[in-house]
């Protein structure tokens, strides 16, 4: 008697009590390929548009006239968002489908692309890139599940996977060189319509190639843990972009940190208390696993911080067009390229500490070099401003794409080892959550990152951008050598 085996996984369809269900046939290598690079590229728009902004933040300022704050605002308004749901959509997908929470994401970003590119005042444009948020929530967690069960093979998933974490980290690192370009040709807006273009061909590349699946057994949504995670990430954040304005010490601050306290309190409080928690918070129990998500956001407000202050130097200090600034972040974005796809063979064939080891020293590196360089360039002094000659800016230019070099390496070396330090070890069913709370780390660390740099920009002169900006060198310097403890942490896995 020949018998069939069935499994729920990718299944959507219903069969009469006692009949067998064939399993779906395994994908060819060609369609699991073009699964991934759909994927790959909702991904891309995800990073994409966590940095695509910021080169463009001074042209926003000038054509909704506002100032530094509400700048703060209109990037982290898409982080905080991003961050607070990600791991929410991933539960989502599991009971609803994949691949209809995928699209349901594509449409949502699209529309809220729409929203921003024609969003008449600054407060419309908070509110529709914190849409953008709710969308792009759904895409990067939902679509690394779609490769996962897409690619049984465990060593063809390493690979895919590595391929994911390179494509993250190059759309972060392209974002300042494409944003200056297209704010040059065509207004700061067009940073918002070009995910429009992409978006359509996502959704319908989606459609053809992206089978649908969902968990075996999908976990219950967590309303209250997704409410007070959402509350104490806000408040972290919204205590970071405004104390400077309204002082650390102020009563505004002190409700400000009562709230996120508060939060984060009953956060912990309600996940110990649940049987399917939004967040697993047995892992940070794992050294190893708290330091790769610590990590995470250290990478990340490295990188932000770097970009917000580079920006803000180039154009307000320097006169620099919004070309002219991103194309000197191009350094960053090539050593991201290149070192990327890199760091994911590295973790492949040895393991995440060679990698780690070089993200660190390579970020420590152009930090420092970036610190120094505030006590060598003087732009009021020197006639580097917008009223004065560029002679001495130029000059120093080689100094600052070197550090940005330095950073692009750094980064494109951090992100695969620290996925891999994170999930390393772990039991299946508990890697998508590891992997989901790493990619919150990461946009937390955005947030932050964003934070910091504008509090240090903010009301500042041009002529004191330099040495205003030396404790975000400082943050960054910092950033790189804490990711030597991730690497020690990797080797005692």
């Amino acid at each position: 008697m020949t018998t069939t085996t069935s499994t729920a996984t990718g299944s959507t369809g219903s069969a009469a009590p006692g009949t067998a269900v064939a399993a779906p046939p395994p994908l060819s290598a060609r369609r699991r390929w073009t699964v991934l690079a759909v994927c790959a590229l909702s991904l891309f728009l995800v990073g994409l548009d966590t940095t695509i902004v910021n080169v463009g933040l001074p042209a926003i300022g000038r054509g909704l006239e506002v100032g530094t704050r509400d700048l703060e605002w209109i990037v982290d308004a898409y982080t905080v968002v991003l961050a607070s749901l990600l791991i929410s959509a991933g539960a989502l997908a599991d009971r609803f489908g994949r691949r209809r929470v995928f699209q349901c994401g594509l449409v949502v970003f699209g529309l809220a692309s729409l929203a921003c590119a024609l969003a008449p005042t600054a407060g419309a444009l908070v509110a529709a890139r914190a849409l953008q948020g709710v969308g792009a929530s759904m895409l990067s967690p939902v679509a690394l599940a779609i490769v996962v069960n897409a690619m049984p093979d465990p060593r063809e998933r390493a690979r895919a996977i590595g391929v994911w974490a390179s494509v993250f980290g190059l759309s972060m690192a392209a974002g300042p060189v494409t944003g200056g370009a297209l704010v040059a040709a065509f207004g700061w807006r067009s940073v918002f319509w070009v995910n429009v273009p992409v978006v359509l061909a996502a959704v319908l590349l989606s459609a053809r190639f992206v089978p649908e699946s969902r968990a075996p057994r999908a976990r219950r949504l967590d309303l209250p843990g997704q409410f007070l995670l959402t509350v104490a990430v806000a408040a972290a954040v919204a205590v970071l972009i405004e104390a400077p304005r309204i002082g650390w010490g102020s009563p505004g601050a002190f409700a400000g940190y009562a709230v996120a306290a508060a939060a984060t309190a009953g956060f912990v409080l309600v996940e110990r208390g649940r049987d399917e928690p939004l967040m697993d918070l047995g892992l940070f129990r794992r050294p190893v696993f708290t330091t790769a998500a610590l990590g995470a956001v250290a990478v990340f407000v490295a990188l932000t911080v770097s970009l917000l202050l580079t920006t803000f130097q180039l154009q307000h200090a320097r006169g620099w067009t919004p070309l002219g600034a991103g194309l000197a972040a191009l350094p960053m974005a090539l050593g991201a390229t290149v070192c990327a796809p890199l760091s994911g063979l590295l973790v492949s064939r040895g393991g995440p500490r060679r990698p780690l080891l070089l993200a660190a020293w390579f970020t420590a590196a152009g930090g420092a070099l970036l610190l120094v360089r505030t006590f060598l360039v003087d732009d009021g002094a020197s006639g580097t401003g917008p009223s004065g000659s560029a002679a001495h800016g130029v000059a120093d230019l080689p100094g600052l794409l070197l550090a940005l070099l330095l950073l692009g390496v750094g980064f494109g070396f951090a992100n695969a080892p620290i996925t891999n330090t994170a999930v390393g070890g772990l039991p299946a069913d508990r890697a998508g959550v590891a992997g989901a709370i790493t990619s919150t780390a990461r946009q937390l660390g955005s947030a932050v990152g964003i934070a910091i740099a504008g509090g240090l920009v903010a009301g500042t002169a041009p002529a004191d951008l330099t040495a205003a900006a030396r404790p975000g060198w400082v943050v960054v310097t910092a950033c790189g050598l804490f990711l030597l403890l991730v690497a020690r942490a990797a080797r005692q896995r």
